[in-house]
């Protein structure tokens, strides 16, 4: 049975009720032509609710006298009896004695409007129909959509931002934890730096010692070595190899830490440079005795192959007292027949010995004359060098010496001219 509402706000609500499907339309219509032409004005949208709007106009059929009857297929009706007006949307109706009668199966929906209410709901639908379109723009709906599309970004970024922030925390705690493990790694190198620097000071400290014993015991050792009897209860000695293996490293070393630029005058009474010194005498004075010499020749033959090679490292002017103690030691080895073939046998020699009369020290060129003295001196020897002899001895260079003021060095240079001249006249 039909339910008839009485009141003004009845013509409201029916027109309510026809907005609402105006208002799916209108959604459905956007879809479809956004979905064909994206971001351009929508015709169908617009189509679809001025349709709609164009079904509540119908409300200007209440003057007719005859209900209206819908045929198949047709669109959303409205009919008008008396008092009473019927909106069947897609509906089929036909006539009856008191009016239209729904068809079986079908449902309708009776609403009571004064006809006040009726007129004032045509003006309304007829401004709507005037005034949406002009409202209802194609860039109203463009704008529309464009805001839900700035919406979906907002959000999209929104959650891009949640995601960033949860990243940044989880790197804050990680730079943390790093800062604390720098800050421990940090307290640990200062400690393990104050340990290296105590270290250091301590080897320091253990080093001047060490020089300092080594400097006061090879001073010493080197003072009682004149005698011949300590000389041999030390080339006796169980570590008399070691001993002289130790003291050509220990002048080796020395000999290397020097520069270019340091003058034997600046530490010629440092702890350092009496120590290699009385190492340097102890070998001296232990090949100034014949069991001394045959140890060194037979034992610690690698101790003259190093005092030969210092002596041709060291530059001229430097360590020169040092050099006179290791001239000293291989002419005291030549003494012996085996030191001396040994040394005279070396590539070296000869370089070494043309090197050496250059010097500026006068006390150097006379160890260095008095060791070639001794060469030339040996028969044997002296045939097997005489070639190479006339080729590499500086012979103006001993010449000058013979002419100098140096007493005697200018009386050794003369002995050796002399000695050179009588061998060579033999062979």
């Amino acid at each position: 049975m039909d339910r008839p509402i009485s009141g003004s706000s009845s013509g409201l609500g029916a027109c309510d009720h026809v907005l609402e499907r105006a208002k799916l339309g209108l959604r459905d219509a956007c879809a479809e032509d956004d979905a064909v032409q994206p971001g351009r004005a929508q015709p169908r949208a617009l189509e679809s609710l001025l349709r709609a709007v164009c079904d509540v106009g119908a409300v200007r059929a209440y003057a007719l006298t005859e209900p209206s009857q819908v045929g198949p297929g047709a669109g959303p009706s409205l009919t008008v009896s008396g008092a009473f007006i019927r909106l069947s949307p897609g509906r089929r109706f036909q006539q009856g004695p008191d009016g239209p009668a729904k068809m079986p199966g079908t449902t309708d929906e009776f609403v009571r409007v004064r006809k006040r209410d009726l007129d004032r709901l045509t003006t309304e639908v007829m401004q709507m129909r005037d005034f949406l379109p002009r409202i209802l723009n194609g860039e109203i709906v463009e704008s529309f959509q464009k805001l839900e599309l700035v919406e979906a970004t907002v959000e999209k970024k929104e959650k891009e931002v949640e995601l960033l922030r949860m990243d940044c925390e989880h790197f804050r705690s990680r730079l943390d934890a790093a800062q604390a493990e720098c800050m421990k790694e940090k307290k640990e190198k200062l400690v393990l730096r104050q340990q290296l620097v105590e270290a250091r000071q301590q080897l320091l400290q253990q080093a001047e010692y060490c020089t300092e014993m080594g400097a006061a015991t090879c001073t010493l050792l080197w003072g009682v070595s004149n005698n011949e009897d300590v000389v041999k209860n030390i080339v006796g000695a169980s570590k008399a190899v070691k001993f002289f293996t130790l003291a050509g490293q220990t002048i080796e070393s020395f000999v290397k830490s020097l520069s270019e630029v340091v003058k034997e005058q600046q530490d010629l009474d440092s702890d350092e440079q009496q120590f290699v010194l009385g190492l340097a005498g102890v070998v001296t004075n232990v090949a100034a005795v014949a069991i001394g010499r045959e140890f060194l020749v037979t034992s610690s033959s690698v101790l003259l192959d190093t005092l030969m090679q210092l002596l041709a490292e060291l530059k001229a002017g430097l360590c020169s007292r040092l050099k006179v103690l290791m001239l000293m030691s291989l002419y005291n080895v030549s003494i012996n027949l085996k030191g001396l073939k040994y040394i005279s046998e070396s590539s070296s020699f000869l370089p070494l010995l043309t090197l050496l009369l250059h010097d500026p020290d006068a006390e150097v060129c006379l160890h260095t004359l008095r060791l070639l003295q001794s060469v030339i001196l040996e028969p044997e020897v002296f045939a097997k060098m005489a070639p190479s002899l006339q080729e590499s001895l500086p012979l103006q260079r001993i010449t000058g010496f013979s002419k100098g003021r140096h007493k005697e060095l200018k009386s050794l240079a003369q002995e050796l001219l002399e000695d050179l001249h009588f061998l060579e006249a033999e062979v």
